[in-house]
């Protein structure tokens, strides 16, 4: 016998309820039908099951889907990871079927962009190429985008046009791979955020710090302006930037409403392999936060991106800009 004064509670008061009765948030038709040989991508995308990240991914897919009809902006913020990991020619079709009215970089964005568009290769091994110091000075790279910057900023333009102005120019041999490139030739505004000493350009000699500064700016204020065509309806993603593109885009935000512009009733989406604090707060939550939807995906770009390019290729198989 136990010598506690308290006894265990009795539950003999206990009430309960018929199974049935109760509201669940998960049943039967929501669930996952197996793959079968010869299925065609709609019918395997439409077996996923209906319940939280697959609900969130074809949500997301409807609503970018939805800002296309609308005519509302539909801006991809990215990092360089989304280059490193071949993503680039899927994002490209996504532009010939108006499913991309604006991209966002950040610094390392271009970086992998450009060196894809001219020798076809990029992301050095950065443990082999630090001890002796070559690490990020490749001639080509850094001469040639801070060429184009300084260029470019000289004509008014923003780092973003004035790299696709470049290599539209002088159409490197992989120039179909380039984000940048084949924006500029579609007419896509292409914006790029940097942070001066992050990027390997910045060590180069003919790096213009006025340039990169002025020019970043700029975009900085067209992104905004791209930004004011998400009222209504319209779908920012962020791709692999944990924190410059996030902390840009809450300034862009901020700009607009503190100016008057309407910004409400949009959609936001974070797809990374982590959910990090700045896109978790600055992209999926505090834009939207009372008007609007922010969904956060987690895994890898490289699974990630063709599964949602996949769901609005087939929600929209019909449309595509010619």
């Amino acid at each position: 016998m136990s010598k506690y004064r308290t006894k265990p509670y009795d539950l003999g008061a206990v009430r309960t309820y018929p199974l049935k009765s109760r509201p669940s948030k998960v049943s039967v038709s929501g669930f996952c039908r197996p793959h079968e040989p010869g299925t065609t991508v709609s019918e395997f995308l439409g077996k996923f099951p209906d319940i939280l990240a697959a609900r969130s991914l074809k949500d997301l897919a409807h609503a970018i889907c939805g800002a296309r009809s609308r005519g509302r902006a539909i801006i991809w913020g990215i990092g360089g990871h989304v280059i490193k990991t071949g993503l680039s020619p899927v994002l490209v079709d996504l532009m010939d079927r108006g499913l991309v009215s604006a991209l966002a970089m950040n610094g390392s964005c271009v970086v992998h962009d450009y060196e894809i568009a001219v020798s076809g290769s990029t992301s050095e091994d950065v443990d082999l190429q630090l001890p002796g110091g070559a690490f990020g000075m490749a001639e080509e790279t850094g001469r040639g985008i801070n060429e184009a910057i300084r260029e470019g900023n000289a004509d008014g333009l923003g780092i973003g046009e004035a790299l696709g102005r470049l290599l539209a120019g002088s159409r490197p041999e992989y120039g179909r791979y380039s984000l940048l490139e084949q924006a500029y030739l579609r007419n896509i505004p292409v914006t790029v955020h940097v942070t001066i000493g992050a990027d390997i350009v910045h060590n180069h000699p003919s790096v213009s710090p006025a340039a990169v500064g002025e020019a970043s700016h700029r975009d900085f204020r067209l992104l905004a302006a791209l930004i004011a065509g998400l009222d209504g309806g319209g779908v920012y993603l962020n791709c692999g930037s944990a924190v410059t593109l996030p902390e840009v885009f809450l300034k862009c935000v901020t700009l607009l409403r503190n100016s008057g512009r309407p910004l409400e009733g949009f959609t936001t989406a974070n797809l990374d392999m982590i959910q990090h604090y700045r896109p978790s707060e600055n992209v999926v939550r505090r834009p939207v936060a009372g008007s609007g939807r922010g969904i956060a995906l987690t895994g890898h770009h490289e699974i990630l991106i063709p599964l949602l390019a996949a769901w609005l290729v087939e929600l929209s198989p019909e449309i595509r800009v010619e």
